[in-house]
């Protein structure tokens, strides 16, 4: 065991003010002594990240293996890589990246194999790689793109328009934009997007975000200028995404009601001059994903009747229920997904949270199956009706995939790009177990180690889960595991109940009064991986981000006997005020809702930062979060890593926060933060877990 146990003895935390603060919530009295650290603006909680950060950086500077494993991190990262391509107006344009740039840059070419230029690259738009390109969507004649760039990680958008001839903007700058997508009206006149209204001055990383509005923006012209095309101020929660159809005809409005799947479906027929939405699915009793449509007839995967979802037919001239078609009937697996491309209906499922895909016609006709590489995840087999051809990924954890050209016609598979990675994933197994949980469910877990091992307890092992908001956890390559594993890891990856993996009831298991059940199946899991020596306890690492975070300081405040080390992401540690930021009562559809007396006692009990109690042994942990986190605010992180210092035992294992900047929840963070954040938490957990 390394001797860094005893050093953490000597860790002089910073101060953390406590407050004599109380309330009385649902006939519980509960005490919030850290909420000064909900305000990101104020002196004192920046100079307590200052502190904190410091005291963090200083231990991690005297990890033994540090610098040599940010050295390898960097050596595997360095690898070109190409993204998915998309044609527009004989146009093709994807995402390239050349090994260690900060950011992927847009390329676009003449002919799919002719020779690209850069469109836009977003490492030019900083100095330190934190601007991104979130979005970017081609009109339909390849001309010009719109572009979506977020900054220092930030949910909030900007949306952009350039010239694809030129490469130059053309002046189009939209504001205010959060959780949305973009659609270009089918003369390329404009496109639709959806915006909030401009936040409170000092509050745009906190306030809440309500009464979404979907707009089209027009060339040329100002925002202020935009039209409305939909909002209702009579469901401030409610949020509109809208999209044209390949034909032109409809624009589709997608609305949904935070984070709950069921959702409703309205259209507005653009053949019309100023036609009405028309509320077409307006019930919320399920969920509804459109997938194309046929002149009048629109086609929808949905989970009404099927909780591994099924596809149907609406005649929008007949929408009464007697008159649905059902296409494709649901099956003994997840049809997580259809594909409306070239006359065909592209089926993705997931087999035990594997991939696996089926051609069908618009009829449910069985074409073929699409014969994959192995086992793995497939994503991709986007495309219009006239296509002939479209493209798919395939990765495994050992695997970094590649990308395939899939003839609609013959079926045949043809690799396009394969990346070469310094990695030798043939030296390592992926394997499928199912462990008995709690109440006896089969939980699904993917473990991944060199081949040959012997399970006699001597291993490391990071054990990583989610379970939560119908988000299935799918096998895929990671050079951050692959260097992990390369240094003699074990990875497991735990598919929970909360998930999306086996439909809705599945995850309808792990929600609101049912929520304590993946926490039942994420410590299950650990208990069997303990139990049938793959690692014993002190060997055993916990991982997981946001919902995971939650996952992760949940489990190690019920059980901190049974992990070595926690590494709690962004996550969702107050349960008890989640709801009072940015888009925190978006979950309140998982999670259930403070204000509900019910519901308020079930997340007390599980309620990370409530659940600390003083002079327990906590595991090894590092709390990691990032200063422009708008989805998850920081304050969850700072409550909870305050709080955790004066808990911790006399003498116990390390428990650090380390804050990044400039950086937000995760998508779009700079790769040299990414390969510095994993630097430190591989080095942590190796010091942690004993090497």
């Amino acid at each position: 065991m390394s001797s860094l146990h005893g050093v953490a003895a000597a860790i002089d935390y910073p101060e953390s003010r406590k407050l004599d603060l109380t309330e009385e919530l649902h006939g519980s009295t509960v005490a919030d002594p850290y909420r000064w650290l909900e305000d990101d603006n104020s002196e004192e909680t920046k100079a307590w990240v200052k502190a904190q950060n410091q005291v963090t950086q200083t231990f991690l500077s005297t990890l033994p293996h540090r610098a040599e494993i940010r050295a390898r991190l960097a050596e595997a990262w360095n690898f070109e890589r190409t993204g998915q391509p998309r044609e527009h107006g004989g146009r093709w344009f994807y995402h390239h990246n050349t090994g260690l740039q900060n950011q992927s840059v847009l390329m676009v070419a003449d002919r799919l194999d002719g020779e690209p230029r850069v469109l836009l690259d977003p490492n030019r738009l900083s100095d330190d790689g934190t601007v991104a390109l979130a979005d970017f969507e081609p009109s339909e004649d390849g001309s010009r793109i719109a572009y979506s760039i977020s900054r220092g990680g930030s949910d909030w958008n900007e949306i952009l328009v350039r010239d694809v001839a030129t490469g130059r903007d053309t002046g189009d700058h939209l504001k205010w934009v959060k959780f949305s997508g973009l659609s270009w009206a089918k003369d390329g006149s404009g496109f639709y997007y959806s915006r909030y209204a401009e936040p409170g001055d000092g509050d745009e990383l906190t306030q809440k975000n309500e009464f979404q509005k979907l707009c089209f923006h027009r060339l040329g012209t100002p925002q202020s200028e935009d039209r409305l095309v939909y909002e209702r101020k009579d469901q401030p929660q409610w949020g509109f995404n809208g999209g044209v159809t390949d034909d032109g005809r409809f624009l589709i409005i997608h609305v949904s009601d935070g984070t709950d799947p069921k959702n409703r479906v309205f259209y507005r027929d653009l053949a019309k001059e100023d036609a009405p939405v028309v509320e077409l699915l307006d019930k919320a009793d399920a969920h509804y994903e459109f997938i194309g449509n046929e002149g009048d007839v629109m086609f929808f995967l949905t989970g009404l009747d099927a909780p591994r979802h099924r596809v149907i037919a609406i005649d929008v001239k007949q929408p009464e229920r007697d008159f649905w078609k059902e296409i494709i009937p649901e099956g003994k697996d997840l049809l997580r997904d259809v594909r409306n491309v070239g006359g065909q209906l592209i089926c993705l499922y997931l087999r035990d949270a594997r991939s696996a895909v089926v051609a069908r016609d618009l009829a449910g006709k069985l074409i073929r199956e699409v014969e994959l590489p192995g086992i793995g995840s497939v994503d991709g087999f986007a495309g219009r009706r006239g296509e002939t051809r479209t493209f798919y990924s395939f990765t495994g954890f050992t695997d970094p995939g590649a990308i395939y050209r899939y003839d609609l016609a013959s079926g045949k598979s043809t690799l396009w790009k394969r990346p070469k990675v310094d990695f030798n994933g043939d030296a390592y197994e992926t394997t499928q177990v199912f462990v008995p949980g709690k109440d006896g469910t089969k939980v699904p877990v993917f473990l991944v180690h060199k081949k040959g091992l012997v399970p006699d307890g001597s291993h490391r092992a990071l054990l990583y889960g989610y379970g939560g908001f119908n988000i299935s956890l799918t096998p895929g390559f990671s050079v951050s595991r692959a260097v992990w594993l390369e240094r003699g890891g074990i990875l497991a990856v735990a598919n929970l109940r909360g998930g999306g993996e086996y439909g809705s009831e599945w995850h309808a298991a792990g929600t609101r009064l049912r929520k304590q059940n993946v926490f039942d199946d994420f410590i299950a899991v650990a208990e069997w991986l303990v139990r049938e020596k793959y690692t014993r306890s002190s060997r055993l690492a916990i991982q997981g981000g946001s919902n995971g975070g939650l996952l992760v300081g949940a489990c190690m405040t019920q059980r901190p006997d049974l992990f070595g080390a926690c590494l709690p992401a962004v996550g969702v540690m107050d349960m008890l005020r989640f709801h009072k930021f940015t888009i925190g009562w978006a979950w309140e559809k998982d999670y259930g809702s403070p204000e509900n007396p019910d519901e308020f006692q079930a997340l007390l009990r599980y309620s990370p930062y409530h659940n600390l109690r003083a002079g327990t042994r906590y595991p090894a942990t590092m709390v990691t979060t990032a200063d422009h986190d708008d989805r998850v605010v920081p304050a969850h992180s700072f409550k909870f890593a305050a709080r955790l210092q004066e808990c911790q035992a006399a003498g116990g294992p390390p428990v650090l926060i380390r804050i990044d900047t400039s950086a937000g929840h995760g998508a779009g963070t700079a790769l040299a933060k990414v390969i510095d954040r994993t630097a430190d938490e591989w080095a942590f957990l190796e010091a942690e877990l004993g090497k």
